[in-house]
């Protein structure tokens, strides 16, 4: 999961920037943390600690506003409304990462995935956004082949996956649907060479920066294995001591420190 917040933070300047490019620096002023790591911080604590997820996702919006959250979800959570409201964007995708590396069976991944989305994203994209980034993250735990992960999610998932980096980039656009987020992201990772490498390619296809690198940092972190200390260092101190304590009690617990 900090493989996914710190995709976050440095796409976070990068957001509507369209930005079109490999070559930039990681941390620049305005880096912060957005939605994107906020919600995925709750959703590690339902799984931590069995709350409410609609609770749960109320409270953290609460606590950290102005953070970038969609309108619809904004007016969700402002309101505290407990129904969901048939989203297919891609907050289903950009909170779920901690749901692929607590489970250690497809079946409970797939499970947890869609009961995370559908407390707000209950259209069938977004179940299946978050499902299929869910599913990449816990095979990239195991499966060295990035082909036959590829496979999987293809076939599982009826992603369209084959495209290149060089073909989606001068077409590509802002876009907060699942459908049009997710395929890109993992990709971006399927493309690249190294963690730092999934984040550059994702935030330079110039659409939704910071959410395309949460999704791709979290797949990346788990196929090798953790974050470079570097990156994660950084990021953990703009974070504050709630966010921290949370961080670092689910990383300790599924063995990710």
């Amino acid at each position: 999961m900090l493989g996914a917040i710190i995709g976050d933070v440095i796409g976070s300047v990068h957001e509507r920037a369209g930005t079109k490019t490999k070559d930039f620096p990681l941390f620049v002023e305005g880096t912060t943390f957005t939605d994107d790591s906020v919600l995925t911080v709750a959703v590690a604590e339902w799984i931590l600690t069995g709350q409410n997820l609609v609770d749960l996702l109320h409270s953290y919006t609460h606590a950290y506003p102005g953070r970038g959250y969609g309108g619809m979800f904004r007016q969700w959570a402002r309101r505290r409304v407990r129904e969901p409201y048939n989203s297919f964007g891609n907050g289903a995708a950009m909170r779920v990462s901690p749901v692929g590396f607590a489970f250690e069976t497809m079946e409970d991944v797939l499970a947890w995935s869609k009961r995370s989305a559908e407390v707000t994203h209950n259209h069938p994209e977004g179940i299946r956004g978050a499902q299929a980034t869910a599913a990449a993250i816990y095979l990239a735990r195991r499966v060295r082949d990035k082909d036959q992960i590829r496979r999987i999610i293809e076939s599982q998932f009826f992603y369209d996956l084959s495209g290149r980096l060089d073909q989606i980039r001068p077409i590509y656009d802002f876009d907060e649907t699942c459908q049009g987020t997710v395929p890109q992201a993992l990709v971006s990772f399927f493309e690249s060479t190294s963690f730092e490498d999934a984040l550059r390619n994702a935030i330079s296809l110039g659409g939704d920066a910071d959410t395309l690198a949460c999704i791709a940092g979290g797949v990346a972190e788990a196929y090798h294995g953790g974050t470079p200390q570097d990156l994660s260092r950084p990021v953990m101190a703009m974070l504050d001591e709630r966010l921290v304590e949370v961080v670092d009690r689910f990383r300790e617990r599924f063995g990710l420190l």
